[in-house]
């Protein structure tokens, strides 16, 4: 890696370096009850929707591991001072893997997948001894990210575990992981925060520590529990004009254009990303709502339309106030229908 490219990830609220964990009680339990059967499975997927805390618990069990513990009542927690704990917050865990996206040090820019190269580090990491003689543990953050290659290359690995290695396999998509890889490992499905709990990370990050309470509240009622996600809409001009769109029961034409001229030469493309993300998961809930109760065949076919429109002037740099006043006219002529 180049000595002057500085990886945007690695930041002061990673998740090695949280300490606590929020929410995920039932999760957390089971791998504590599994180390304490004294017949620790292997290989763990922990499955969920991004940016919920699965990385930060990942983290989390594997500091329990590697600070050697015994039988202990407070959970995984780990003293913050003991070494596993130091070492891990600076990376430097002689017995932690951390298989992740690498660096292209051409363009020093972080790379789209989890290249082969990457993934078969495994095998060399678990081919050596201990440093502490305990436990030796490779997190995988996220298997979303592997690609045919490096994931047959990680299975490899996985079907014949070396004594006391330990596999915490991240997951935002466990239906797209090797059936084979999931076979293999003992699944634990990992819910979204409440909006309580959500709230409460966002209280305990530096980036947003000093931000209006309201703004706080906002993104955390939009993130659908998850905290990753709602510190990308703190601030977000994209997520302050949805929220103005929510407080329409309808579109007309007036409130569409209103609406839609929000989008300013102020706005970026990452705004209305964010807006496109927010109303497209909103429209997709509002359809399933009206599915379940027996109709919405009309809201189900103006989301998929509007979801094309909505990548195609992504992609084609498109007139987005536009864009969005078709689609919230859209989405009003398929609301009375339904």
């Amino acid at each position: 890696m180049a000595e002057d490219f500085k990886d945007p990830r690695d930041v002061e609220w990673h998740p090695r370096r949280r300490l606590d964990l929020v929410g995920h009680q039932t999760a957390e339990q089971k791998l504590l009850a599994a180390h304490q059967s004294g017949r620790l499975h292997h290989a763990w997927l922990l499955a969920g929707n991004r940016g919920i805390g699965k990385a930060t618990l990942a983290y989390r069990f594997a500091r329990f591991l590697l600070a050697r513990p015994g039988d202990r009542r407070d959970g995984l927690n780990v003293d913050p001072g003991a070494q596993a704990a130091h070492w891990m917050a600076t990376g430097a865990h002689p017995d932690l893997l951390v298989i992740e996206r690498g660096v292209d040090i051409k363009t020093k820019k972080i790379k789209t997948g989890i290249a082969v190269d990457d993934a078969r580090t495994v095998a060399e990491f678990f081919a050596r001894t201990s440093a502490s003689g305990g436990y030796r543990v490779a997190v995988v953050d996220a298997t979303d990210d592997l690609n045919t290659q490096s994931a047959n290359a990680l299975l490899k690995i996985i079907e014949e575990p070396p004594e006391k290695s330990i596999f915490l396999l991240v997951s935002h998509n466990a239906g797209a992981l090797l059936r084979t890889i999931r076979s293999r490992c003992i699944r634990l499905d990992m819910q979204p925060l409440t909006e309580g709990e959500t709230l409460s990370v966002l209280h305990g990050l530096p980036p947003v520590a000093g931000e209006v309470e309201d703004k706080l509240r906002q993104a955390a009622s939009l993130s659908q529990g998850s905290p990753g996600r709602a510190l990308d809409l703190v601030g977000s001009k994209g997520a302050q004009i949805f929220s103005r769109l929510q407080s329409h029961g309808r579109f007309p034409t007036a409130k569409a254009a209103e609406i839609a001229l929000s989008f300013g030469a102020r706005e970026t493309a990452e705004d209305f990303a964010v807006f496109c993300d927010l109303f497209v998961n909103w429209m997709g809930e509002q359809a399933r709502e009206r599915a379940l109760a027996g109709g919405g065949a009309e809201l189900a076919k103006a989301h998929d339309e509007i979801v094309y429109s909505l990548r195609q002037a992504d992609a084609l740099n498109l007139d987005r106030r536009q864009t969005v006043a078709d689609a919230l006219l859209k989405l009003d002529e398929a609301l009375k229908a339904s």
